[in-house]
């Protein structure tokens, strides 16, 4: 009798893709720190103050952000926006707040930011249509927002006659990169529609992508891993595609959340985005003005 032919042995499975890639997809310079906070000081924007408005979804860390940029150009522990750590999927800030950014010394930098109520499902949270007005300029600070109606022109915090520094100058989508996956298709419908109206006004759009240390096992570690890891990388470019904003224009970022002392890592990482932003909002600014002028 012949004997039976064994069946050739499957091949190995593939090994898994590294965590880390062989070289950054973005160069940082960490030792930038001081260069970036001398050229902040020196603004002079042709509108004062550049307004930055926050948006997102609730719990992405909006107001920890605002906390950190502060933090970052005082190199100390501040708190400016209340913040809520209870994740109840409530919006924790209701009213429009505009936060100004203390100079070390003394005085205050010639930007502002707005933080608005936070974006919740099934039409709970603040009405896309108050976003718009209120990157039209029209919605005063301490406006409490509605979720059941937007402002109404007969509201005492409604602007009838905004001025330039009343405007939003650069749009910035906050947005959790540990639950970007997960966010709901209504939460993005909102942000895309007021986008549209961000762009219809020429204003410049960005993405801070927060909480990268959550995402990532590598860069909880290390933050100087941020872009060496993959899997921020593949968070950056799934942002990019729910929104629809480049990739050059997002921005992985670790607010501050336990830690009570500086973080020189930590801050070059909030203030690389910081510069950015500021100097988009200053570009819109500038162009606003030149065309009054014409």
């Amino acid at each position: 009798m012949g004997g039976r032919h064994s069946e050739p042995s499957p091949p190995p499975p593939a090994p898994a893709p590294s965590l880390e890639l062989n070289a950054p997809w973005r160069p940082v310079n960490w030792s930038e720190k001081e260069e970036i906070l001398k050229e902040l000081k020196v603004l002079h924007p042709n509108v004062e103050p550049l307004r930055i408005l926050m948006f997102g979804p609730v719990g992405a860390g909006k107001s920890c952000f605002i906390n950190s940029v502060q933090r970052a150009l005082l190199g100390r522990n501040v708190i400016c926006a209340l913040e809520n750590t209870t994740g109840t999927g409530e919006s924790f800030t209701t009213s429009i707040k505009t936060h100004k950014m203390k100079k070390s010394g003394g005085g205050h930098y010639p930007f502002v930011f707005s933080d608005i109520m936070g974006l919740e499902i099934d039409g709970e949270g603040i009405q896309t249509e108050d976003i718009n007005k209120v990157l039209e300029g029209r919605v005063l600070d301490g406006y409490k927002f509605n979720p059941r109606g937007p402002i109404s022109e007969n509201d005492p915090k409604y602007n009838h006659y905004p001025k330039p520094s009343d405007k939003i100058h650069c749009l910035v989508s906050i947005l959790p990169a540990d639950a970007i996956s997960r966010m709901d298709y209504s939460v993005i419908a909102k942000m895309k529609a007021v986008r549209k109206r961000a762009s219809e006004l020429s204003i410049p759009q960005v993405i801070v992508l927060t909480k990268v240390d959550n995402a990532c096992q590598v860069v909880n570690r290390d933050l100087r891993k941020v872009y060496h890891s993959r899997k921020i990388k593949e968070k950056v470019e799934d942002s990019s595609h729910k929104l629809g904003i480049p990739l050059n224009n997002i921005y992985p970022v670790k607010s501050y959340h336990a830690e009570i002392t500086k973080d020189t890592n930590v801050d070059v990482i909030i203030l690389m985005a910081l510069r950015d932003i500021v100097n988009f909002a200053s570009d819109h600014a500038e162009d606003v003005y030149e065309s009054k002028k014409e």
